[in-house]
């Protein structure tokens, strides 16, 4: 398989965890490359379903190597945890799961100033973080002042981390929020460095030497294109760059190396938390694509809003990210719904709209722009190919990679990997 990125191409929550389980059975290695544990991805095998929040999702094949790259953010607590977890379902982990030394870490006072600081935040100036210390733990790593898995190992460590822990205190104190117990962050993490130790290596060079004797790499990306720091809807976005450019950052593979780009799109359009969603409907097909897709977060659990495909924003992720091929996600979510609408572009006023404006001020003003195609109204969770698929259902898929320009590679019609179509790849 070629050297392939997976990228959300919407607010997230596309069904990432999903494509990639499906095409970790191509690839060598799968590693990650940006965010920390304020992602999830939801993967069903037969019966039992996993929820992963940092561990790439090639860890459910055996034969897999799976990375933590450098772009991660890691908190070392809910990575055992996590590890733990997938162990006590006869998964193992040891010698084909690695971290980066280079990757950032996330300590106590990160998530303490994210609670805080949302907290105080007017409500539309809230950005429905998850509080799992990703953005304070960014921001630590451009200001300079951050400490990487290398420094959690470093018999220095509890001299680098205090002067951090004293300034933290500080700031916490004057925001209103309680001081932390220095000592006992210490000790923990300490405990914490000794555990998480035989998984940690120069994943640079692990991963350039891996491509150089052709072993085939899964770049998987978490959080979606529109929560991208560069380019989502700003400022009610991720910390990280969440689009296929953050996969050469945050893993020191050159980019020349890769070979396509993925991108994953829901059949419609949800996002979590605050900010501008121009198609978002707040009507009984709102609640209906909600009930069907079980549209509530991986991490948070928080309930996810519920609109119609945008392509616009499609359009503009796949231009970004330079998308090969769609992977679509959750047509089968759309089987009872009558007359279902595409946006083709926005009205703002007076003027017609084809991408994506950067400020949020004026994309929460948008009035999105509908195009109506007649809906299949039957199940599709049994179809296993392509032409078997109602003439309805193929015209909006099909309508989709018009609009969008992109050609489609994967088709998801349910939660299984036996309901995935491959198309076009």
């Amino acid at each position: 398989m070629a050297n392939t990125v997976i990228v959300g191409a919407q607010w997230g929550d596309e069904g990432k965890g999903k494509i990639i389980d499906v095409l970790s059975e191509e690839a060598d290695i799968v590693v990650r490359y940006q965010g920390g544990n304020n992602a999830g991805h939801t993967v069903k095998t037969g019966d039992a379903t996993y929820v992963l929040h940092l561990v790439p999702s090639g860890i459910l094949h055996p034969e897999k190597m799976c990375v933590l790259g450098n772009g991660v953010v890691i908190d070392p607590l809910a990575f055992l945890d996590e590890v733990t977890k997938i162990e006590s379902k006869g998964i193992s982990t040891r010698g084909r799961l690695f971290v980066s030394e280079r990757a950032h870490v996330v300590f106590p006072y990160h998530r303490a100033l994210d609670e805080q600081r949302e907290a105080r935040s007017s409500r539309d100036r809230k950005i429905g973080t998850t509080k799992r210390g990703i953005g304070p733990c960014y921001g630590d790593k451009v200001s300079r002042v951050g400490l990487r898995v290398c420094d959690l190992l470093d018999s220095r460590f509890g001299e680098l981390v205090t002067p951090r822990l004293e300034e933290a205190n500080r700031v916490l104190q004057a925001l209103g929020g309680e001081a932390l117990d220095s000592a006992q962050i210490v000790r923990q993490y300490q405990e914490a460095a000794a555990r998480i130790a035989p998984y940690v290596t120069d994943t640079v060079v692990l991963l350039n030497r891996a491509i150089r004797e052709g072993k085939a790499v899964l770049f998987e990306g978490a959080q979606g294109t529109l929560l991208d720091i560069d380019f989502g809807s700003y400022p009610f976005v991720t910390s990280s760059n969440a689009t296929a450019g953050g996969a050469c950052t945050g893993t020191g593979i050159p980019p020349h190396r890769i070979d396509r780009v993925i991108g994953v799109v829901k059949a419609y359009t949800t996002r979590v938390g605050e900010g501008p969603f121009a198609t978002e409907l707040c009507d009984e097909v709102g609640a209906t694509l909600s009930r069907e897709g079980n549209e509530f977060g991986a991490t948070t659990g928080r309930p996810r809003r519920c609109g119609w495909f945008d392509a616009v924003v499609a359009r503009y992720a796949a231009m970004i990210n330079g998308v090969d091929f769609w992977a679509i996600t959750k047509l089968d979510v759309m089987d009872g719904i009558k007359t279902i609408k595409i946006c083709t572009a926005y009205e703002y006023k007076g003027q017609i709209l084809e991408t994506v404006p950067a400020s949020a001020h004026v994309l929460a003003r948008c009035r999105p722009i509908y195009e109506e195609m007649e809906g299949w109204q039957t199940s599709i969770r049994n179809v296993v190919r392509w032409e078997d698929l109602p003439v309805q259902a193929r015209s909006y898929v099909n309508r989709l990679c018009e609009l969008t320009g992109v050609p489609l590679g994967i088709l998801s019609v349910g939660a299984g990997r036996e309901n995935t179509l491959r198309v076009g790849i």
